[in-house]
């Protein structure tokens, strides 16, 4: 068992920076276990606090990069694996280039601060063009929101907008008791692996653009996309009866893309 599972460190969890540690080591071997990148990848952590993956982490990949934006586990961790390259950060402001200027495939691991979880996988969809997988702790809740199928009640624009990117699997549920603190929901292990292309293909629309009609067909999702995109729909064009009736639960992540080319202006 590495020396990261099980030391204890002084740093205590900070409750505005969303801090749960985890203290089980089997969880932590488990999760560990289920980061595989290939020859060459880089791997990176996000949120490591004090350690608990990341001893495990390195001894099997030895340019483990960590993002931490706390001080002190920063110092912490600095002292406790002289090795590792600790980047002091916020991982919503990171420019995730600067870990693909090798071209080197990125995978991401990481215990996600639990206020911040729904900005960070956004990051990842949206800004991390170079990252090719990510083994993600968060709530429950918002695991099964992101592999929620149409006409279910955890469906919506999350759902939509990581399926379209990407496929995420919920590998196991995890018992809060395992935290220090413990959080007040279940947690959840997720591991999504994006769909990444080198080029944009010729017929693809404006992903800022299917976001907006994601956003704005969710955001009424009692009402029919009729009414709940009506001030998207070109004043040239009545929209087609097979999305009228509908309601934004009731499509499949793709038909998001063939409506948003239909109403494209």
């Amino acid at each position: 068992m590495s020396e990261g599972s099980t030391r204890r460190p002084s740093v205590r969890p900070r409750k505005r920076l969303g801090q749960h540690f985890l203290r089980d080591g089997n969880i932590i071997r488990k999760i560990v276990s289920q980061v595989t990148p290939p020859p060459g990848a880089q791997v990176v952590e996000i949120g490591p606090g004090v350690g608990a993956l990341t001893g495990l982490l390195l001894e099997r990949f030895p340019d483990l990069i960590a993002i931490e934006v706390d001080e002190r586990s920063v110092a912490e961790l600095i002292v406790a694996y002289p090795s590792l390259d600790v980047r002091h950060a916020d991982v919503l402001t990171v420019d995730w280039r600067t870990f693909v200027a090798d071209g080197r495939a990125l995978y991401v691991v990481g215990n996600l601060p639990y206020n911040i979880t729904t900005p960070i996988l956004f990051s990842l969809i949206d800004d991390a063009p170079g990252v090719v997988e990510a083994v993600l702790m968060m709530q429950l809740e918002v695991a099964k929101r992101l592999v929620a199928k149409p006409r279910t009640k955890d469906y919506g624009i999350l759902s939509v907008a990581t399926q379209l990117a990407a496929t995420p699997t919920l590998l196991f549920k995890v018992s809060r008791n395992v935290f220090e603190p413990k959080p007040a929901v279940e947690s959840a292990l997720v591991r999504i692996s994006f769909n990444r292309r080198p080029e944009p293909q010729p017929d693809e629309v404006d992903s800022r653009f299917v976001r907006k009609v994601i956003r704005q067909a969710f955001n009424q999702r009692r009402k029919t996309l009729r009414n709940s995109v009506a001030v998207l729909i070109p004043a040239d064009r009545a929209l087609p009866e097979r999305w009228s009736a509908s309601r934004a639960e009731e499509l499949e992540p793709r038909e998001f893309v063939e409506l948003a080319r239909f109403l494209t202006p």
